[in-house]
């Protein structure tokens, strides 16, 4: 591995911080979430706009598509340096990650014209619709059908889970064409205005006080054959696009880490007691082996090569670290770890808010036990899991 940037990455990691320090504060806990939804709303546009203007919105879309055209090396630097602010990306990164990504693969050229430019410049926001009751990580046994209707499609089922779609614009949703085929050959994609009639939204109450997730209903919606991405029955192919993307964008740590409860144990007089000190070297030991693992992934990104399927355990470990760090913060402080209220709570309640979430993150983009399936098939080459629905037809099964 080769821990150093070329002279070119060098260059560009001092342009993307020197634009980073002119325009956002250093991170601070809590920082970005102070203030309204919409408050929150519009500064995350306002900073999408601001690097779209500056060329950093999208580092390796084609400067054709409103992006930079650079290299996976230079997406990966921007996204270090990013973090070390208090950007407020979070509204963006579904869209921007996953939909646009989709859309620019199999939309038409209309599609390009009219969604991307846009998108990027944080002008409209987008979510996705594929989980649902019965079809969360297994997304292939969804029941929202779609049946054509002329030159349209009339779509009814339900989602649930999907991130953002209180304030999206625009979604990218997978659905049933074809109930006479095996589960996986009768997906299709299309694209779906959030606002218009028959899309009913509604928010879900989360343990952390928070409502990010929603259930979304589809009553007698109606979506243009023209709004299709990717070819009747093909949205299966469609979908792993956009799931693949999925998994890459959760797989960071966006929460407390080792150096964080360090220094909270060092403020509470705890840091000396050799059962947390026994535990703080295995979070340590946990965090540098998978920052090794993506200095792997980064000097392969960086000599041209496709990074290995080291890559899936990501998510794995930092959802899973993250959870028992929190735990142990909370149970250090006590009787005092029951207060989430940010003014009353020890280090403004970041060990609560980042706990209650932190089993979210262990289910968003496929559970632990779905991608310990795919690590042990697709990297160990372990036999796979039986499967009796795989010749059957969706209508036989359900």
């Amino acid at each position: 591995m080769d821990f150093n940037d070329t002279p070119e990455e060098a260059e560009f990691r001092a342009e993307a911080r020197a634009f980073l320090s002119q325009h956002l504060k250093p991170k601070t806990p809590g920082a970005l979430r102070s203030g309204s939804r919409e408050d929150f709303l519009a500064r995350a546009k306002a900073w999408q706009k601001t690097k779209a203007e500056g060329g950093f919105a999208q580092i390796t879309w084609p400067k054709e598509m409103g992006g930079r055209g650079g290299t996976v090396m230079q997406q990966v630097i921007w996204g270090q340096e990013e973090a070390k602010f208090d950007a407020p990306t979070g509204p963006f990164a579904i869209g921007l990650g996953m939909c646009i990504p989709t859309v620019i693969a199999f939309g038409s050229d209309e599609h390009k014209q009219r969604y991307v430019q846009k998108a990027l410049k944080g002008e409209e926001i987008w979510c996705q619709l594929f989980s649902e009751p019965s079809a969360g990580s297994d997304v292939a046994g969804l029941k929202t059908k779609a049946v054509k209707d002329g030159d349209e499609w009339v779509i009814n089922g339900q989602k649930v889970w999907t991130s953002g779609a209180h304030y999206s614009d625009y979604g990218i949703v997978l659905v049933r064409t074809d109930p006479n085929v095996p589960k996986h050959k009768g997906l299709t994609m299309f694209i779906v205005d959030m606002k218009q009639p028959g899309v009913d939204v509604r928010p879900i109450h989360q343990a952390s006080g928070g409502s990010e997730f929603n259930e979304v209903y589809f009553t007698d919606v109606r979506i243009a054959d023209k709004d299709r991405l990717g070819e009747p029955g093909m949205g299966w192919k469609v979908a792993l696009v956009t799931l693949m993307n999925e998994r890459l964008a959760v797989g960071g740590s966006p929460g407390p880490d080792w150096k964080e409860i360090m220094d909270y144990a060092r403020s509470a007089g705890t840091l000396s007691n050799q059962a947390f000190r026994d535990k703080l070297a295995d979070w340590y030991v946990a965090a540098q082996g998978y920052k090794l693992t993506k200095f792997r992934t980064q000097t392969a990104l960086s000599r041209g090569e496709t990074p290995g399927p080291e890559n899936s355990i990501g998510k794995i470990i930092n959802a899973n670290h993250l959870q028992d760090i929190c735990n142990s913060a909370i149970e250090m402080q006590d009787h005092f770890g029951l207060i989430v209220d940010k003014d009353e709570a020890p280090s403004d309640a970041v060990f609560q808010e980042s706990f209650l979430w932190a089993p979210g993150l262990r289910i968003a983009g496929g559970t632990d036990e779905i991608l310990k399936n795919i690590i042990a098939e697709r990297v160990l080459g372990l036999p796979q899991d039986v499967r009796v629905d795989k010749d059957k037809t969706f209508a036989e099964m359900n």
